[in-house]
């Protein structure tokens, strides 16, 4: 199941990569869109709990 997260203050590539390295380091299934502002999260409810907490760990709001 596919679930998105809405990110409010993703605003460049830089911050696209810091995130994406992040989220590398867990096993969660994840894409970034810069042009939306999101992340896609590939999997079930903790996947998407994980994401959520590495995505607000990293300074990011979530919306």
């Amino acid at each position: 199941m596919k679930n998105i997260i809405l990110v409010k203050n993703l605003n460049d590539n830089d911050q696209v990569e810091t995130l994406r390295k992040a989220l590398s380091e867990t096993r969660v299934d994840f894409d970034i869109n810069l042009d939306k502002k999101c992340v896609i999260v590939e999997g079930n409810s903790d996947m998407v709990a994980i994401a959520r907490k590495v995505v607000s760990d990293h300074g990011f709001m979530i919306i």
